[in-house]
């Protein structure tokens, strides 16, 4: 059952919405966002009805309240451009390195434990007997990680191995 309140917010509601979208399609110039400010709007004032409906024009209560949400949203827009177009002035990061793509790539089809080893020790600076103890293995397993790794990478990369160049 509706209150005498919901009654009298209803019948102002829809005396006046269609006439207001218009006032703020006119001023915002875009028939949907008019509409959502105008709804807005309404719905704040029905948050404060026990106290709008006492004045001489509550119309023009909502109407400047829709006004002020539309100024709101061009202002955070105008922000939210004055970030974007300061973000352009940034440098452009330059595009990877083919020998680091080469690198990735070669690394991605070793063995998961030769990929761990070669990366913690090669490019984290972790020393053998760290990466042994994080495994669970002996120092020993992780110097055969590292070996079989870079004689992997070596042969994928076209690089000649240690053993190669000795011959």
């Amino acid at each position: 059952m509706e209150s005498q309140s919901e009654a009298e917010f209803a019948a102002f509601y829809a005396a006046h919405f269609p006439s207001l979208c218009k006032q703020l399609y006119a001023y915002v110039g875009d028939r949907g966002a008019a509409q959502d400010l105008v709804q807005e709007a309404f719905a704040r004032g029905w948050a404060r009805w026990s106290t709008i409906h006492a004045y001489d024009e509550p119309a023009a209560w909502v109407r400047t309240v829709a006004l002020r949400l539309a100024v709101s949203r061009w202002r955070r827009a105008r922000r939210s451009l004055a970030f974007v177009a300061g973000q352009r002035d940034q440098p452009v990061v330059p595009p990877p390195d083919p020998t680091h793509v080469a690198l990735v790539a070669a690394l991605a089809l070793l063995p998961a434990k030769q990929r761990k080893a070669i990366v913690l020790h090669y490019l984290a600076d972790v020393p053998i007997a760290e990466i042994a103890a994080g495994e669970r293995v002996a120092e020993g397993t992780v110097k055969s990680w590292l070996h079989r790794g870079r004689t992997a990478l070596a042969s994928e990369l076209g690089e000649p191995t240690v053993e190669g160049r000795m011959r």
